[in-house]
């Protein structure tokens, strides 16, 4: 009697080419079921097996990113002023916006130096 196989597609098993595939499109940032379409397999396969590739893929990127950013920031010989902005903007918080004040406050600055500039100057403290 002759066997009879199961329907569908055969059992995946984990790849070392198509992990480094995957891991390379998660780093530029390609979204899952796109990279599952690439690799041709589907979204639940792909993330049942290269889970470890999805998650670790864009930290990997974004790290040598900012190692690259930093080496330019911080460069003694040649030191890129845009990179050092750019660095200070997003990991100190620097901002090129000013503090604007909403209408409340305006009103109670405004009181406050009303009489500057008249012979009131001084009554009112």
């Amino acid at each position: 009697m002759e066997e009879i196989g199961k329907a569908g597609r055969p059992a995946h098993s984990y790849d070392e080419k198509t992990a480094k595939q995957i891991k390379m499109l998660a780093a530029m940032g390609v979204p899952d079921f796109d990279i599952a379409k690439v690799v041709g397999m589907s979204s639940p396969t792909m993330r049942k097996y290269y889970t470890a590739e999805l998650e670790v893929g864009h930290i990997e990127a974004n790290a040598q990113v900012a190692q690259s950013l930093f080496k330019q920031a911080t460069n003694t010989d040649k030191p890129n002023v845009a990179a050092a902005i750019f660095w200070m903007k997003c990991r100190a918080g620097w901002s090129e916006q000013q503090d604007e004040m909403g209408k409340k406050e305006v009103a109670a600055a405004l009181a406050k130096a009303a009489e500057v500039g008249t012979s009131w100057e001084g009554l009112l403290e």
